[in-house]
């Protein structure tokens, strides 16, 4: 009963990063690995993509690398497992465990329902909120705990941002909702 509450919302985006290696040798890499481009002048470090599970991963000389377009833990895993691998295979010396984290997770919601984002606007602590309807049709929600950042927009739908595990967007969700339940 308790995850009915949540059906709408879906996990956009997961980003990842940390350290995979002491050093990493671009030029090498980008040689070997086929879907390893490498463009020093455009951008400082190489971007591994990979067709199943669909992630772009930024890979540095320093041996950190931030993994973006993650649906699920398991495709991070997944990931990240075909990233050392092809890696190791690529002559690089990784580490045996890599030492990646989620850094942020993007959440769709929505609500089902209309936002008055005027009355939000009016209602709710102003120095949380940012709302320009001329620069941006959405309203700016910044929640201190959890530390979560809330797109509303006028049609019911919501982006969270900002989380590290889905809990802390389900925290931040049920805060909000409790704020705009006072208003609507």
């Amino acid at each position: 009963m308790e995850e009915k509450r949540y059906d709408s919302l879906k996990i956009e985006n997961i980003v990842a990063s940390g350290v995979i290696a002491d050093s990493i040798d671009l030029v090498e890499v980008s040689k070997k690995i086929a879907s390893c481009e490498l463009n020093t002048k455009r951008f400082p470090g190489a971007v591994f993509r990979i067709e199943k599970p669909k992630i772009a991963s930024l890979i540095f000389s320093s041996g950190k690398v931030v993994l973006t377009g993650i649906r699920n833990n398991q495709a991070l895993h997944d990931g990240l497992e075909i990233i050392m691998a092809s890696l190791k295979e690529a002559g690089v010396n990784t580490y045996d465990v890599p030492r990646v984290a989620v850094t942020n997770i993007v959440c769709s919601y929505d609500i089902g329902k209309y936002i008055n984002l005027n009355k939000v606007v009016i209602t709710l602590n102003l120095e949380n909120i940012e709302y320009e309807p001329e620069q941006f049709p959405g309203l700016v929600y910044r929640i201190k705990e959890p530390k979560i950042v809330a797109l509303l927009f006028s049609s019911g739908k919501i982006i969270l941002t900002g989380g590290k595990t889905v809990e802390d967007i389900k925290r931040g969700l049920d805060f909000l909702e409790q704020k705009l339940e006072s208003i609507m």
